[in-house]
């Protein structure tokens, strides 16, 4: 056969290095201590006479032992090691057996043959027929017979023709292929690739090299084959042509029809797809989403993979009700820095008769000053911007903000130098206002410097000082309620820790100083204020231990009574605005706590008492805690006098009893509860329960229940039952299916429930609430998802998101995966790829 690669001379290839490819699959490559002279692609030590000649694989094998044995011996005398039969074999383990191999290094790896009949001419051909196998460096082939040209390192191969090549499968009738370069064809094969576990067959592959291949008349498909005649793929990519590129990991079809359940779905005259999770330039697959607002919303984004660290997405939209918009979204990940930016137009919204745009950036990194003594400067950017108060309503999801309606723009750069750390801040807020529910807008920093300087252990001491200068700037409409101003403060402490195994006691002794000036008067007509106040507190604790045993299990049982006493004295500060104070809310975290307050415009005057105690159940082995139990209680002996604006004094002596409790006895359950109970009105005050069980993977349900008493004609309070899960629903017949480790699903023919609901039960509604199905058919997800946000009190956004997930290859519809992950506790996605494919998965 007249085939031009027989034409080619193959360049001579350099002496083979010690460490080599083992022609049998090993835990880690071995590599001889030995060196040994290099081995040609196919050669017997004792040459026989020119010409043709025949053995047997076992003579073949023979020889090459008594070859590798005499030159051992010569090899270990020349080196004067002695008598060569009492120097063990010395082997060492190897870092050598590489996924990807380099050309260079394929064409230096040794050819290895077996067959049942060998035969041909030394140093230019060999014939292997009966079990022929080839194997140089990370390919494969075996055939009923083969024949090798080692002087063009070309091989033909015939009968029930297998490859394996860097873990990719071909398989059929006939094989000519050139060894290094990987060019060649193949006729009528199958194809089965490692990267997405996708598989085909073709009327004829054509190798260009071993990175890329043009198939013929191909199909593409990740369904795994199954008995019977009739079986037919859930899904198949059919095209007259398809271009493989596994380098790029990037295939492109030409006269391309999508079929799904025998029934074309997506004809397309050329397209591009992925072969792995790697990134890739192209049109993505559209969106498509119904909202009750917007209408349809089909969005048809296209990607462009800049470089490795660098992409950008483009988003143009169309929906019915509103008109065209369009988005995009660029991100990069630097060593020192990473961020985003996304902006969102829309040049003419029939809804709301005006244009629309949303703006959200984040960026955080650092940089080296280069200066003595100056540590690297931290940079942080988060910046959400609007066109309109109605924004948050019409889009919910459009910001990166947890609070809806209030967007902030903050900057922040911060740096060391020794035992200081300071910093420099910015923020300025966006209030969308509701004329049914107005808000009063926060202060804008505009800037806030500050430094801490922080030392510990100096004659037992730990020291720390913190000063801070804010600019206060609001809205002019707000401002008339307490004028814009300057803020400079100053806090030092001392403390004197004593800290054992068995206890602990810590003195601290803090002083506060503030000064504040207006740019108008107060109400008393002064345009600046000073305050300045010491506090006081005593921190103690005991730490018992046992060895407990409940319920057949052994713990480690702990018992931690906890006494702290704080004392400040009264400063009036009715006087002083307040620009970022607010009242802590009463729980283990602020019971142990000097202030009352959060934010530096008020301290409250305190002379009381917490004392509390807590409990564990601690695994003896890994030390994790199985239950904690505690309880908390102040004694207050003076009135708190300080309050925040319209606040009234704390005048009761005794306060409220904080129960908190919190069990994970076993790895599948976990519950937690937290109860303050006013011992005045004999009533629970606010609670919260949580309880989530986690059997295996796909199965979880959890369920949390939160109580808030009004405490103002400003707070109704709230009561709210939270249910989140993710389910098989073939459990409820009887069908638990097989657990295929976590990105893998329990099976195919599976359906799962899978939502979050929130309901008042003080407005008896529904507040937010997302409910869905989602089927694993093996090769191919589907999903569809209900979601509905409260926007207002008698409105509410509602969108249905549906999605086909074809396995390996592309998803067509909306995208409800990130609301799902977002809401429900413990999501898992059916199919994520947590390891990349390895070649020796396939090694034979």
């Amino acid at each position: 056969m007249d085939n031009p690669f027989y034409k080619r001379a193959r360049p001579g290839a350099p002496p083979e290095p010690p460490s080599f490819e083992p022609p049998l699959s090993h835990p880690l490559p071995l590599r001889s201590t030995l060196r040994h002279p290099p081995l040609r692609p196919f050669r017997i030590a004792a040459a026989p006479p020119a010409g043709l000649y025949k053995l047997s694989a076992v003579a073949a094998v023979a020889a090459v032992a008594l070859w590798a044995g005499a030159a051992l011996s010569q090899e270990r005398a020349a080196e004067g090691d002695g008598d060569p039969d009492q120097l063990p074999l010395r082997l060492k383990r190897s870092l050598m057996l590489q996924e990807a191999l380099p050309g260079t290094v394929r064409g230096q790896r040794p050819t290895f043959i077996s067959g049942n009949v060998l035969s041909g001419q030394t140093e230019l051909n060999t014939v292997i027929e009966g079990n022929a196998e080839l194997r140089q460096a990370d390919t494969v082939i075996r055939a009923d017979r083969i024949e090798y040209n080692q002087t063009e390192d070309t091989a033909r191969a015939v009968g029930n023709v297998y490859v394996n090549r860097g873990g990719n499968i071909y398989q059929g009738p006939e094989l000519q292929l050139r060894l290094e370069t990987f060019e060649g064809f193949f006729k009528q094969p199958s194809y089965q690739f490692i990267q997405n576990d996708s598989y085909g067959q073709a009327s004829d592959i054509e190798f260009v090299d071993d990175k890329r291949s043009i198939v013929r008349n191909a199909s593409l498909t990740t369904c795994k084959r199954q008995p019977g005649p009739d079986w037919m793929p859930a899904w198949v990519l059919n095209a007259t042509r398809i271009n493989f590129d596994t380098e790029a990991d990037v295939g492109s079809a030409e006269g391309a029809v999508l079929r799904f359940q025998d029934v074309p779905i997506l004809p397309i005259p050329n397209m591009s797809f992925p072969l792995s999770d790697q990134r890739k330039s192209g049109v993505l697959p559209p969106t498509i989403a119904l909202d009750n607002l917007s209408g349809l919303d089909v969005v048809l984004p296209y990607y462009w993979n800049i470089a490795p660290n660098r992409d950008l997405t483009l988003y143009p939209e169309l929906l019915s009700r509103r008109g065209v918009a369009g988005g995009a979204e660029f991100r990069y990940l630097e060593d020192d820095y990473r961020g985003s930016l996304r902006g969102d137009f829309m040049p003419n919204d029939q809804l709301r008769g005006r244009s629309r745009w949303g703006l959200v950036a984040q960026h955080s990194g650092g940089f080296d000053t280069g200066l003595p003594g100056v540590g690297p400067v931290g940079v942080n950017l988060n910046i959400n911007r609007v066109s309109d108060d109605n924004y948050w309503r019409d889009f919910p999801r459009a910001t990166g903000s947890l609070t809806q309606r209030l967007l902030a723009a903050d900057a922040s750069a911060s740096f060391a130098i020794g035992d200081f750390t300071n910093s420099v801040r910015t923020l300025k807020w966006q209030t969308l206002q509701d004329v049914t529910a107005p808000i009063v807008p926060p202060y804008d920093r505009l800037p806030q410097v500050n430094t801490r300087y922080t030392r510990s252990g100096l004659a037992g001491l730990d020291f720390s000082f913190e000063g801070d200068f804010t600019r206060f700037v609001t809205d002019r409409n707000f401002a008339a309620l307490q004028p814009n101003g300057n803020r400079s403060y100053a806090i030092g402490q001392v403390s004197l820790p004593w800290v054992t195994p068995g206890y602990f006691v810590v003195p601290k002794a803090q002083f506060h100083a503030t000064q504040y000036t207006f740019d108008g008067p107060l109400a008393n007509g002064k345009s600046s204020a000073s305050r300045a106040l010491p506090t006081f507190s005593l921190d103690s604790g005991l730490v018992f231990e046992r060895q407990a045993s409940f319920f057949g299990r052994g713990f480690t049982q702990t018992l931690e009574p906890r006494a702290f006493y704080t004392y400040t004295p009264f400063r009036d500060q009715s006087f002083l605005p307040n620009y970022d104070s607010g009242a802590n809310d009463f729980n283990f975290a602020t019971a142990y706590t000097e202030n009352n307050f959060g934010g530096n415009d008020r301290i409250s005057d305190n002379n009381l008492l917490t004392l509390g105690v807590t409990t564990r159940l601690l695994d003896p082995t890994t030390g994790a805690e199985a239950v904690r139990f505690g309880v908390a209680q102040r004694l207050r002996f003076n009135d708190q006098n300080v309050t925040l604006p319209g606040g009234l004094p704390q005048v009761d002596r005794i306060s409220d009893v904080l129960a908190g409790a919190a069990m994970n006895w076993t790895p599948q359950w976990s519950t937690e509860g937290t109860v303050q109970f006013n011992q005045k009105a004999s009533r629970v005050v606010r609670s919260t329960a949580s309880v989530r069980y986690a059997p295996t993977n796909y199965r979880v349900v959890s369920a949390a229940y939160r109580l808030q008493r009004p405490t103002s004609t400003l707070d109704p309070g709230s009561e709210q039952v939270d249910v989140g899960f993710q389910w098989p629903i073939n459990d409820l017949f009887g069908d638990r299916g097989t657990d295929l480790g976590y990105g893998r699903g329990l099976g195919d023919g599976r359906w799962y429930g899978v939502g979050r609901l929130n309901y008042s039960l003080k407005d008896s509604k529904l507040v937010d609430s997302i409910v869905g199905l989602e089927y694993d058919g093996g090769c191919w997800l589907g999903r569809i998802v209900l979601e509905r946000l409260q926007r207002s009190v008698n409105s509410a956004n509602q969108r249905v998101l549906f999605q086909l997930e074809f396995v390996g290859f592309s998803r067509l519809g909306s995208n409800p995966l990130r609301t799902l992950r977002d809401n429900i506790p413990r999501y898992q996605y059916l199919r994520e790829q947590t390891t990349t494919p390895s070649r020796f998965s396939r090694y034979d």
